[in-house]
């Protein structure tokens, strides 16, 4: 999704709808910690529907296994490769890998807008937003942005419910505002 068209940047993403029915399920957008860390690890060794199988490598290709604790067994979820540069996000200028916390967020609220844009019957989903480490510094500052643009009756409107900040392995707040059963929380 474009999200700085003077730039050409771009924002990757993953989206899994919850096996609960997308229609009725939460929405949470998950961002992972760490300085141009892929979403991929959310995807595939924490909270996404597969998993990595631990083995020792033997020169093939990873196998994976389905997650029986996956959060889309209960929520749809939009994995996002942020900041640009990190996982499959990219600019089509050298300036476009310049940024912050501040652009990241703004970057990351107008790939929201676009996306549910694009999406529009998940619009009256609850939207949570979450993420780990160091995504604790982008989710306060979407949080606000999507305030002011609900406040301002930006469209689409989107369905703010909560915000969650995760630092370390520590799930369990979010866990509980999406009622996520205890055996899932990692």
């Amino acid at each position: 999704v474009e999200v700085d068209e003077d730039n050409g940047t771009e924002l990757f993403y993953y989206f899994v709808e919850s096996e609960a029915g997308a229609e009725d399920a939460p929405f949470l957008l998950w961002l992972t910690g760490g300085d141009r860390c892929s979403v991929l690890s959310g995807l595939a060794l924490e909270i996404g529907p597969f998993q990595f199988v631990p083995e020792p490598y033997n020169g093939t290709v990873p196998r994976l296994r389905i997650n029986p604790y996956s959060w889309t067994k209960v929520a749809n979820i939009l994995f996002v490769d942020t900041p640009v540069g990190a996982g499959f996000s990219f600019s089509r200028r050298p300036e476009g890998y310049d940024v912050g916390e501040v652009s990241t967020s703004l970057q990351l609220h107008e790939l929201l807008i676009k996306w549910f844009t694009d999406h529009p019957k998940f619009l009256t989903n609850p939207l949570y937003l979450g993420g780990d480490s160091l995504a604790g510094h982008l989710v306060p500052f979407i949080a606000q942005k999507i305030s002011e643009g609900i406040e301002a009756g930006r469209s689409p409107i989107l369905n703010l419910k909560v915000t969650t900040i995760i630092f370390s392995m520590e799930y369990i707040p979010i866990a509980r505002s999406l009622d996520i059963p205890k055996h899932y929380w990692l």
